[in-house]
């Protein structure tokens, strides 16, 4: 089913639907620990999050996703700071965004940076969602967890590549089926059906200079690795026809995180490995984030009152299922620089040092840059001698 001005474009079928929890894995235990751990109001966070998702559906005709910004989320679980330096900060990165945007930074760093890196980037993403998977999420629930995502495993090898029949609706359903036998209170939960909306914010000059520098500097270098370069090359590589560039995607990163912040939202981002997530379990349009989008803005408006009930509620071994998918979708990119062993020795090179490092992606872009063309002018120079 399409729908009206965008007949053709968003589409709301089983395998938007199915595709549309492709990156659940990734998002919500980082919102759930936001809330928890830094005391952020969830009806602002969850309504927002889905407003921006259903935004970039619309706006992208393909499932854009979007996604809470990770080096930041990190940072402030650990230190445990608090809401008002994280929407500062996404201010910040918005209106770095936007200048990098509007200047042509983006194209200039987008021409330099090579295919190679971007591919090693994505690779170390996705071992790191994968080993998260299969270290935090997977053993959450003792022996039943790894009953549980084992039947899952299987039931997505079985459906893999079924349009007809989506392997992430009956993974889903099995883990609904899991949580109302074994763990939901519906008195509990109805009691705390009620409407909320986001509340007003204005970050303050001094939490914006404090969050440059905690939180938007630390995030910049896997924004621009992740967040633009790499989910420019898996759209690209997905929806070629839709010639999508930096500027755009970099375009819209700025409006969300200036927009978010006011009604005290998350910062959030593009990503590629959402995307491959997406994609992997049958998205094909903006109509998967759309339907995922929409489910955030029921909790927010809705449910926040009994968000903490609910986000115990469903298997953690089911997301880290849906997670190690999706990790596995962005390793198995590399394939795409295999033919030249130089590139494959870089693309490897930048994933590794994206895991192990401090500020990874960063050290990991820029090395991964320079040794690339050290390598090029070197093969040129041995060429010509040659000849």
């Amino acid at each position: 089913m399409a729908i009206g001005l965008f007949k053709g474009k968003i589409r709301f079928d089983r395998n938007e639907f199915a595709g549309s929890f492709g990156d659940i894995g990734t998002d919500f235990p980082l919102i759930v620990s936001l809330i928890a751990v830094c005391g952020l109001d969830p009806a602002s966070v969850l309504v927002m999050f889905g407003a921006m998702q259903v935004l970039t559906g619309l706006t992208y005709g393909i499932p854009m996703p979007v996604q809470p910004l990770k080096a930041m989320s990190v940072i402030m679980i650990t230190q445990k700071l608090g809401g008002d330096i994280l929407h500062a900060a996404g201010l910040v990165i918005g209106i770095i965004m936007l200048i990098l945007s509007c200047t042509g930074l983006l194209n200039w760093i987008a021409r330099i940076i090579p295919k190679c890196v971007v591919r090693g980037i994505q690779f170390g993403l996705g071992c790191q969602l994968a080993l998260l998977a299969v270290k935090d999420y997977v053993p959450a629930d003792g022996a039943w967890g790894y009953v549980l995502a084992a039947i899952a495993f299987f039931v997505i090898l079985l459906f893999w590549g079924n349009r007809r029949y989506p392997a992430a609706l009956f993974v889903i359903a099995l883990g609904i089926v899991y949580a109302i036998f074994l763990q939901l209170n519906l008195k509990i939960l109805w009691e705390g059906v009620g409407f909320h909306a986001p509340r007003w914010h204005v970050p303050d000059t001094s939490d914006m200079l404090q969050g440059f520098f905690l939180l938007a500097l630390p995030q910049l270098s896997l924004s621009l690795g992740n967040s633009i370069l790499a989910t420019k090359q898996i759209a690209q590589d997905y929806f070629p026809e839709k010639n999508l560039t930096v500027n755009k995607i970099g375009r819209t990163y700025a409006f969300m995180n200036l927009v978010a912040p006011f009604f005290s939202g998350i910062p959030v981002c593009h990503g590629s490995g959402g995307m491959a997530g997406h994609y992997s379990f049958g998205a094909r349009t903006g109509g998967s984030v759309m339907i995922y989008g929409t489910l955030y803005l029921i909790l927010g408006f809705f449910l926040s009152g009994v968000f903490g009930q609910i986000v115990n509620i469903f298997p953690k071994p089911i997301l880290g299922i849906i997670l190690f998918i999706e990790g596995t979708a962005l390793v198995r990119l590399i394939k795409d620089v295999s033919a030249v062993p130089a590139e494959w020795i870089i693309a490897v090179m930048v994933g590794l040092m994206a895991i192990g490092l401090p500020y990874g992606y960063f050290v990991a872009m820029i090395v991964g840059t320079l040794v690339y063309y050290f390598v090029q002018n070197r093969l040129i120079r041995i060429y010509s001698a040659s000849l």
